[in-house]
């Protein structure tokens, strides 16, 4: 047990610069690590004929763990040999490279206007995980995402990867959810249990299905079962 223990620190020791909250990485034999490992199953066994590939996550409001649940949920993926592509266009509020401890220097925006080659602008922490920070803040995140030049972006790293997760601006503050809902294959709605209220999920559902976007289903987070700890449950429509 103690040279468990010790490996168990110089591993933390070692990824230090990581958030507390990349469970995955972290902890992966804790109960939120074993959550998001269902749902990666649900997500790789639901739809064996035509799966989704490039997924948005968003949530009704701030603060509802998306961000979280997107890095976790590409850390899981890439464990089990999938290539990944873990990208951050909440372009107003960018957290993503945070959570892996990387720096927000160059990223999607400078790839899209062509100041910087995509590959020079991809990070990786672990094998198979590839993170795309926003990069250079644009003055107008909704007409970026609405131009060619995003949708051949989009298209070139669909054919790269074999999931592309991309962590946005909640649905119910701005437009970007609902472009690139049309951009991707499905969309994952993230809650806070504790705090959201039942209107705001159900207008976040009402705006993405008012652009014909795939509800994939959504992830309630701080969901507290009784006489236990939070842990991460999630729904499928």
């Amino acid at each position: 047990m103690t040279g468990i223990f010790r490996r168990e620190q110089r591993y933390r020791a070692d990824h230090e610069d990581l958030a507390p909250n990349l469970v995955t990485f972290l902890e992966p034999t804790s109960p939120d690590a074993e959550a998001y490992r269902t749902l990666r199953t649900n997500l790789l066994y639901s739809f064996v004929d035509e799966p989704p590939k490039v997924i948005v996550l968003t949530s009704p409001g701030p603060g509802e763990g998306k961000s979280t649940t997107c890095a976790n949920l590409g850390t899981v993926l890439a464990q089990v040999g999938k290539r990944v592509l873990v990208m951050d266009c909440d372009f107003r509020k960018p957290a993503v490279h945070r959570l892996f401890g990387m720096r927000n220097l160059h990223g999607i925006v400078d790839a899209v206007a062509g100041e910087r080659d995509l590959q020079k602008v991809y990070q990786s922490k672990m094998e198979g995980l590839t993170i795309l920070p926003v990069g250079s803040k644009p003055p107008n995140p909704s007409e970026l995402l609405s131009t060619k030049s995003y949708a051949r972006f989009l298209s070139q790293v669909r054919q790269e990867f074999d999931y592309v997760l991309i962590d946005t601006a909640p649905i119910g503050l701005v437009s970007d959810a609902a472009i690139l809902a049309n951009h991707g294959d499905a969309v994952l709605l993230i809650f806070n249990a504790q705090t959201t209220r039942k209107r705001a999920v159900q207008q976040a559902t009402r705006s993405l299905e008012a652009v014909g976007a795939n509800i994939l289903g959504t992830v309630m987070n701080r969901f507290k079962k009784p006489k236990e700890g939070y842990y991460y449950n999630y729904g499928y429509y």
